[in-house]
């Protein structure tokens, strides 16, 4: 699992990114335009980013350059352009690899964890299991145990332990894990991440002990164990 940035101005192109990312164990977030995206990527939170070529505010080179001039942030582009000229000057301007729409999905999958595993290093690649006290989640094979037994999730509670356990510790909000989890803006009078965190706990907290999912009473929700 990694963070991602996606800078594309086009909605459904974006929605559908970050949902197939974040269906696939990714931690991703949106830029609508040039200037947000560069300003984002800038704060260093992101392990790649994939950038559109034609934005709004500035265009993908130029936020290329931006990203380029902080140091070395591994950078997809995508873009409608099949003109030669253009794949060229991306990669001169330090992209480390360059996707033409339209394309499968499965190849941008592929070209991620390429980079991702590259941007580590030659003996790491991104994680693939997450262990907190007695709980074991292994992200390749969609398993997840607590003290030896198998706890069996659904699609969103999978991703949405996945979330917790990577950034363990953290309170994550309700708007954030909606976002996140659901690819939706958090409706305050919704109580669908409630629901989820309630089913996911009576599986991984009621049978077992320490309690490892936690309610923090106006913030959200934090994995952590406390008993440590």
């Amino acid at each position: 699992m990694a963070r991602l940035l996606i800078i594309e101005d086009e909605a459904k192109a974006a929605d559908y990114l970050q949902r197939g990312l974040t269906e696939n164990g990714h931690v991703v977030d949106v830029a609508r335009d040039g200037i947000e995206g560069r300003h984002l990527a800038s704060e260093g939170r992101y392990e790649l980013v994939l950038l559109d070529v034609m934005l709004p505010g500035l265009d993908g080179f130029e936020v290329l350059k931006a990203i380029r001039a902080r140091g070395q942030l591994p950078v997809l582009m995508l873009t409608a352009r099949e003109r030669v000229e253009d794949r060229v000057r991306g990669l001169q301007d330090g992209a480390d690899d360059y996707l033409v729409k339209p394309f499968a999905f499965s190849e941008l999958l592929a070209r991620v964890g390429a980079l991702l595993r590259r941007s580590a290093g030659p003996a790491a690649g991104p994680p693939t299991s997450w262990r907190l006290a007695d709980l074991e989640l292994d992200l390749e094979r969609r398993r997840v145990q607590r003290a030896g037994k198998r706890i069996e999730l659904s699609a969103k509670e999978f991703q949405l332990l996945t979330l917790l356990l990577r950034r363990r510790g953290q309170i994550l909000s309700r708007t954030t894990l909606a976002e996140q989890v659901w690819n939706m803006n958090f409706d305050s009078g919704t109580n669908l991440v409630e629901v989820a965190v309630r089913r996911l706990r009576a599986k991984l907290d009621d049978p077992f002990m320490p309690k490892l999912l936690h309610t923090v009473r106006g913030m959200g929700y934090v994995l952590e164990d406390r008993s440590a």
